[in-house]
């Protein structure tokens, strides 16, 4: 009967929602997979459907729900803190109210599995955590049937976001602070809560073992932030390498140009957010969990990870690399075309006119080139247009270069080697768009 059941899996192109999803189908399940915006590896399957869950009303998750025969839903959405992408009051909280409302309507049985935060509700400090709270809480009292699953730090064969930078700090000399990396930290494979909810996929609504459960999802043995790095660096061949341990306030600082960096659309780790949630460390009690369902969590420091393979170590180790691209890149852009037409006006005329270009033309291109370096900057720099912009810093990169070897050769045997150096740009703006995907 299991094989049977439909599932709905809102989120699905998330960490958790993209294993979960592929998981749950390969045991039989029918699933379909909704997600706001699904990635390119991710698109052309036939039950993987983009939808804009957030601006849905309930009417249209009811006729979601009951045209699709839904009879589980997974729901995975979330976000860690406010940005031009959304709020977290209405992924966390507004969402769920709509589809708590759109479960009661739609005239069919349907068993929630939402996907929650682990820790005690008076540990609460950000508005990620608060929101997520609040959203139980409407679960609870809704009169639906509920499992509440709160994972610990969710280690998963792709790499997200808190993931990611776990894997970096393992692949390069670095050690968090030491107050940081002595939280605790329980760690939960992602095949655990995948087993969890194909589980609770399998039971009937009315079975009391798998209705109206808040159970935490993660390893039994206590961990440390520090351990869990350890053993990515076991799985890396780092565990040797000597590390500088860096001082506390570059975790403000990196928080500071973190949240800059969102309102330009990016999605980094290091955020206020981000490292709130760490000071605060992942901790719960998953006995209930494995009581009811018989599930072993893996023990990460027995189990370890597999040999990371040149892809994972060449990932983990641009993942912060590609932060400072791009940061590079900006400044290199805007700064160079900025100094060109307010600070240095004069000497980048002087430049053109020294070289025989023609007098007409030499005010009209030193400020048409420096206000295009200045825009290119700006494209780079948000999110949604960089490789627009990455691409026009090659194309501009190319058309100096060839501009100067038609009209002032003698440019190429500057001392300085100023076009010279335009190739190694070129490269670094190659490296940064081959490396923009997130997911």
């Amino acid at each position: 009967m299991s094989k049977t059941r439909k599932i709905l899996v809102l989120g699905a192109a998330g960490l958790i929602g993209r294993f979960v999803t592929d998981d749950l189908r390969a045991r039989g399940f029918q699933v379909i997979g909704i997600a706001r915006r699904l990635s390119s590896s991710q698109k052309g399957r036939a039950l993987d459907l983009e939808m804009p869950l957030l601006a849905m009303d309930s009417i249209a998750l009811v006729w979601l729900l009951g045209d699709e025969g839904i009879d589980v839903v997974v729901n995975c959405v979330g976000l860690l803190q406010d940005g031009p992408g959304g709020d977290v009051v209405a992924v966390h909280r507004d969402f769920v109210t709509r589809l708590l409302q759109a479960m009661k309507e739609c005239g069919r049985a349907i068993r929630l599995v939402h996907i929650s935060i682990p820790g005690a509700a008076t540990d609460d400090r950000t508005a990620f955590s608060t929101t997520k709270r609040e959203a139980e809480r409407l679960i609870a009292v809704s009169g639906l049937a509920y499992a509440i699953l709160r994972p610990g730090f969710v280690i998963a064969p792709a790499a997200y976001g808190g993931s990611a930078m776990v894997r970096a700090l393992a692949a390069l000399p670095l050690q968090l602070p030491s107050a940081l990396a002595a939280k605790s930290f329980q760690p939960v494979m992602v095949e655990d809560l995948a087993t969890t909810i194909a589980w609770l996929a399998a039971r009937d609504v009315g079975d009391r073992n798998a209705d109206a459960v808040i159970w935490d999802l993660m390893q039994k043995e206590p961990m440390t932030l520090e351990g869990v790095v350890d053993v990515f660096r076991r799985s890396f061949g780092t565990s040797d390498t000597p590390r500088v341990r860096l001082p506390a306030f570059t975790l403000d600082l990196g928080t500071r140009f973190g949240d800059l960096a969102s309102w330009l659309g990016w999605m980094p780790p290091m955020r206020t957010t981000a490292v709130a949630e760490l000071r605060r460390g992942v901790s719960g009690d998953p006995s209930a969990w494995m009581a009811a369902t018989g599930i072993a969590p893996t023990d990460l420091n027995k189990a370890g990870l597999r040999v990371a393979t040149i892809q994972d170590k060449w990932f983990a180790r641009l993942f912060l690399i590609k932060a400072l691209v791009i940061a590079s890149l900006v400044v290199f852009w805007t700064v160079s075309g900025f100094i060109a037409l307010f600070v240095s006006y004069d000497a980048a005329a002087e430049i053109l006119r020294s070289h025989a270009f023609p007098p007409a033309l030499v005010a009209p291109v030193t400020v048409l080139t420096s206000l295009m370096d200045m825009t290119i900057g700006v494209l780079v720099a948000f999110r949604r247009t960089s490789a627009i912009g990455l691409m026009a810093g090659i194309g501009a990169s190319l058309g100096y270069m060839l501009g100067a070897a038609i009209l002032t050769p003698d440019l190429w045997i500057e001392p300085l080697g100023a076009l010279v150096k335009t190739g190694p740009e070129i490269v670094l703006a190659l490296v940064a768009l081959v490396t923009l995907d997130s997911r």
